[in-house]
């Protein structure tokens, strides 16, 4: 695609290795500007690769505009999605250009990834489940009694690695029914023996992003492998649905399905089994520098998958008042099914 506005950060990032809270990325017929104000100046030229850095003098939108102008642009495309109301007003006050919207265009062209992002988001998940690991031995030495928030504060310690790694997002930690809420917010119940724990979380790798849930049994041997055995009946037949679920689902990938297809399978299941109003949500999402992109694995995606698709499978039970299981991976399309990062 030429002629094309951009100002998502993580969008930004792909077309050039770099990006700031205050940028906007141009292209011009193969001509790429970087655009930002003199705070991200220096490192920009030293990190933004394969196009020319401006600094801008007055006001990012407003230069912005006059460089188009200058540029004499008469189409380009951009994402409504970026920008605000106010911000597009001004961008186009006064101008001959013919603004296309076209939503999410910079993750359409990013949903096949390379042999290089898929082994970056690999790391990602290695890196991610070794702060699983790390979070599983901490629950066990120190876990019980402390609360959802406690919990929490220390997940993020740990997948954050004193620094040397960023989150993915917020991570979810979430006991008994504070689990059936599928983003729980941390609140003050404790960790008890016998408990349900669900924990979602993730880490970013050369801005590329890991994605994992787990649901497990706090004993004294507690972890998060897949096997679980939970000290209450009900706890452990929802487990076993939602894991064979997830199984099911991802051993249905395959090159030329539509996403809604392996959204079906797992939901199929999930109902044959008594929970379809339990689960709301849908299959998986795409995961590459943004923690949701695409594909989008749900009930209405017509996208035919192709090889190199990177997206979650997660499907899940949640008992209002109860407690709530997902199991997340997160897959890559390869010519024989799906491989799991």
């Amino acid at each position: 695609m030429r002629n094309f506005i951009l100002k998502n950060e993580n969008a930004i990032y792909h077309e050039c290795g770099y990006s700031c809270d205050n940028a906007l990325f141009v292209d011009i017929s193969g001509r790429r500007f970087f655009l930002t104000d003199a705070r991200y100046g220096i490192e920009a030229k030293e990190l933004a690769k394969n196009c020319q850095v401006l600094q801008v003098q007055r006001g990012l939108i407003k230069d912005v505009r006059e460089f188009l102008r200058d540029k004499r642009v008469k189409n380009l495309t951009f994402d409504p999605c970026d920008f605000s109301v106010a911000e597009f007003e001004e961008l186009n006050k006064n101008s001959k250009i013919n603004f296309k919207p076209k939503p999410n265009f910079s993750q359409i062209s990013r949903i096949l990834k390379s042999e290089d992002e898929v082994k970056i988001l690999k790391e990602a998940t290695r890196l991610g489940a070794k702060c699983f690991d790390e979070f599983a031995k901490f629950v066990r030495e120190k876990g019980e009694g402390m609360s959802e928030e406690e919990l929490f504060f220390n997940a993020e310690l740990i997948f954050k690695q004193k620094g040397s790694l960023e989150l993915s997002f917020s991570p979810i930690v979430a006991i008994n029914e504070n689990a059936a809420k599928a983003h729980a917010l941390p609140s003050k119940k404790r960790l008890k023996e016998g408990d349900l724990l669900l924990l979602d979380a993730g880490v970013k790798f050369k801005r590329y992003c890991s994605d994992r849930t787990r649901t497990a049994c706090f004993t004294s041997d507690f972890n998060f492998s897949k096997e679980q055995k939970f000290k209450n009946q009900k706890h452990q037949e929802v487990y076993e649905i939602v894991k064979e679920a997830q199984s099911l689902a991802i051993n249905s990938i395959e090159i030329g399905k539509k996403a809604k297809e392996i959204d079906d399978v797992a939901r199929k299941f999930i109902s044959k089994h008594g929970f379809e109003k339990e689960f709301f949500h849908s299959t998986g999402h795409g995961v590459g520098v943004d923690i949701h992109e695409l594909p989008r694995i749900s009930m209405k995606d017509k996208t035919l998958l192709k090889a190199g698709m990177v997206f979650s499978v997660e499907p899940g039970v949640y008992i209002e008042n109860e407690f709530g299981v997902r199991i997340e991976d997160v897959v890559v399309v390869r010519e024989n099914g799906a491989e799991i990062l």
